[in-house]
């Protein structure tokens, strides 16, 4: 069992914005990704055992160039499947880890819990740590800069 991560922020938003944002094609293509990365929604079925298929392409120039000496694809297909869909305060979802090189693909749980606070909403995303110091490191980095992404793109709302 790997270790779970856990980041917390809170928006000045209300809870059905953030869920929005979250949940709908317009929504993830906004924010999700790393910044130096695009997504592109191809499929969303959001049910408990519903996917979301997504396509992560890195058009950064930095992002490029080290996916390039990394050996890794520059456009990856992402498919995840909700496990739990609570709106608009719960939102469970596994993926496959299956880019990277060298590396059996396993499954990463992440748990996305929206709750109304006095000066906005908080959101508490935890996850499971990768399969190594470094990738945990990546990964982590990763969905900060999601979370920053979406906090300019909520506070641009206001």
């Amino acid at each position: 069992m790997r270790p779970k991560l856990k980041l917390e922020r809170t928006f000045d938003a209300s809870i059905d914005d953030v869920w929005e944002l979250c949940t709908t094609r317009d929504g993830i293509e906004s924010w999700w990704g790393p910044e130096g990365f695009s997504v592109a929604v191809r499929d969303l079925d959001l049910r408990p055992g519903g996917e979301l298929v997504y396509e992560m392409t890195a058009n950064g120039t930095d992002q490029i160039e080290y996916m390039t000496q990394a050996g890794m694809p520059l456009l990856t297909v992402q498919r995840l499947t909700f496990e739990q869909v609570d709106p608009p305060h719960r939102l469970v979802y596994k993926d496959l880890a299956d880019f990277v090189p060298g590396v059996e693909p396993y499954q990463v749980e992440t748990v996305l819990d929206l709750t109304e606070v006095e000066d906005g909403v908080r959101m508490v995303l935890t996850f499971d740590a990768m399969h190594d110091e470094h990738w945990t490191k990546m990964a982590t980095l990763g969905r900060e800069s999601e979370l920053e992404k979406l906090a300019h793109l909520l506070a641009a709302r206001q």
